[in-house]
């Protein structure tokens, strides 16, 4: 369903339609701000969009247009096909390969489905959110898991591929129920996935709830824990998770707009770097294990891997060499290590063992 070449750069060229279609605001959603825009842009100002970011984009990058910020299904049919119209001259010069749409579950119907189908469209992005019915009509979302998964099955019936977004730190959420959305989300064999930490967005019910003393949001330490556990099951499914937190754009940075939560320009990165440090902890007790060998170890990863194994300020090399005793550790990165694998060596020789990535989740306890 994805014909990208193995390692190509891909690139969304995002089209902001702020709220438009949706049917009730959730309690944490304030699409005006994180759009940054009041009024979703006219289709004849698609081209525009288009134009402008087009002239961004490296050559040979895998390129799509999409429809982000409101439920692209649930706007009028008429509006649907106007934008989509706009971009079909750059799916026949092939500069655009196709057009993803996000929208809510309980706004899928076949008649919509192929009209996206008969336009490029190649992705349905759904807000899912979680699949716990309390923690669904706590949010205000209008919808249960019921509804999810059937318009998922709606969608992949249409060989459509399947996008979901997931939150975590909701009310009435815990770690516990985080988990099984995000097992239940992979049962669904979606081909993408979008983890979100709740903040609280100033103007919105939660915002209220959070004044009142009503809604506690995830810490830090907390949604990087609750994502990391997510993401390595999506890992161990073979599910990409291609966005973990918000997009950074300046109206979240502008003061007093986020009011709490757990909100970090590189929260992603910090994810995977917890997933690294992780990792490599039980490379190393394998290396003691196998070789019972402690000094002038190194570390070996791939080079494009080297900022997630080091963490910030060389945190995961500093916990990591107060969780096992040592004075030093090493990190060297080479292009030719697998990615995600990290290796274990003395001083300057070759790793001597290396534990993949997938060997390191095959022997996590699920």
């Amino acid at each position: 369903m994805d014909d990208r070449s193995l390692g190509q750069r891909h690139s969304n060229i995002p089209i902001f339609i702020p709220h438009l279609g949706c049917p009730n605001d959730c309690i944490y959603c304030d699409q005006k701000i994180i759009a940054h825009q009041a009024v979703a842009p006219a289709p004849e100002q698609i081209a525009g969009i288009l134009e402008r970011h087009l002239t961004t984009i490296p050559a040979g990058t895998w390129t799509e247009a999409a429809f982000f910020g409101g439920s692209f299904t649930a706007i009028d049919l008429s509006l649907q096909e106007a934008y989509l119209q706009v971009v079909q001259p750059y799916l026949q010069q092939g500069v655009i390969k196709g057009i993803r749409v996000s929208t809510r579950p309980d706004c899928i119907d076949d008649n919509n489905l192929d009209l996206l189908s008969c336009y490029g469209v190649r992705m349905v992005e759904l807000g899912v959110q979680s699949m716990c019915d309390e923690v669904l009509k706590t949010s205000g979302r209008g919808y249960d898991s019921r509804t999810v998964r059937h318009s998922c099955q709606r969608i992949q019936a249409k060989n459509l591929q399947l996008g979901i977004q997931l939150m975590i730190g909701l009310p009435g959420d815990t770690l516990a129920r985080d988990i099984a959305s995000a097992r239940e989300s992979a049962a669904l064999q979606p081909q993408a996935v979008r983890i979100y930490p709740t903040l609280v967005l100033s103007g919105t019910k939660l915002a209220a709830m959070y004044d009142q003393g009503r809604y506690t949001p995830l810490d830090m330490e907390e949604a990087i824990r609750i994502s990391k556990a997510m993401y390595l099951l999506f890992c161990l499914h073979d599910i990409p998770v291609i966005r973990m937190g918000l997009h950074p754009g300046p109206e979240l940075q502008n003061p007093g707009i986020v009011k709490a939560g757990p909100f970090h320009s590189s929260f992603g990165e910090m994810v995977e770097q917890a997933v690294f440090r992780d990792h490599a902890y039980k490379t190393l007790q394998s290396f003691h294990d196998s070789f019972g060998i402690y000094d002038e170890l190194c570390l070996h990863v791939n080079r494009r891997d080297l900022s997630k194994m080091i963490g910030q300020r060389r945190s995961n090399i500093i916990w990591i060499c107060q969780q096992m005793g040592f004075d030093r550790l090493d990190v060297k990165g080479n292009l030719d290590q697998t990615l995600g694998s990290i290796g274990v060596g003395r001083g300057d020789e070759p790793a001597r063992y290396v534990l993949s990535r997938r060997q390191y989740l095959e022997g996590l306890s699920w």
